[in-house]
């Protein structure tokens, strides 16, 4: 009984991904335009799902920023300011470095393997099947740091803009691939000042293409 009840909570957890990452690729696109209304019913039924994934995806994207819950409303699309991109970034690149230097100590020899693994499975994945195994490479990066108060920083700050930027900025996969191969080198050749080097050059490059592709939607 066990088994199938954590089997009904992994879909659930990954339907509301997926509903996440269609109304947030399609928010960071300008699909929907700052101000305009998004309506559960409306929502649910171009996307093929009942009301609840909608509602829950919709809270998600509240706490990322992407839209605001006012009186009388429900969900509007927020307008997503060039400097809160360029904070969450450079928050990102300060705290992922500071616990892949953390977690470094700790990596076993499994650990390392599975890092490059993840690595190896990202090339010539799908774009769906990418978004899934860039989060969970970059999860492996930070996971064995022992700071639960890091992590839970890092968690709040990378949701959202950090998962979906393949869908949004051209090219990104192939970029963050050769990107990635350098952090898992250094991690691999136990380089801990490398690898984090590498890494907020990682983000710093993904925030500053974000940056420029919201302007051009905006302009």
């Amino acid at each position: 009984m066990s088994k199938h009840k954590n089997l009904q909570i992994g879909n659930r957890e990954m339907l509301h991904n997926q509903v996440c990452s269609i109304l947030r690729s399609a928010i960071l696109r300008g699909d929907f335009e700052p101000g305009e209304r998004l309506v559960q019913t409306e929502l649910a039924e171009m996307i093929g799902v009942s009301r609840m994934p909608i509602r829950e995806a919709l809270r998600t994207l509240e706490i990322e920023g992407l839209v605001t819950m006012e009186p009388h409303k429900g969900a509007v699309v927020r307008v997503l300011e060039k400097e809160d991109v360029e904070e969450i970034y450079e928050l990102r690149s300060v705290l992922e470095s500071m616990a892949l230097k953390k977690s470094m100590q700790y990596f076993t020899e499994e650990d390392r393997k599975l890092i490059k693994q993840y690595h190896d499975s990202m090339i010539g994945a799908t774009t769906e099947e990418y978004i899934e195994l860039n989060k969970e490479f970059h999860n492996l990066l930070t996971s064995s740091c022992e700071s639960p108060r890091l992590l839970g920083f890092i968690n709040t700050i990378s949701r959202g803009l950090a998962q979906d930027t393949p869908l949004v900025i051209p090219g990104q996969m192939e970029k963050s691939n050769k990107e990635h191969e350098k952090i898992v080198q250094a991690i691999l050749e136990n380089d801990t000042e490398g690898a984090a080097e590498y890494l907020v050059e990682h983000i710093h490059r993904t925030g500053m293409e974000l940056v420029k592709y919201l302007d051009e939607k905006q302009a």
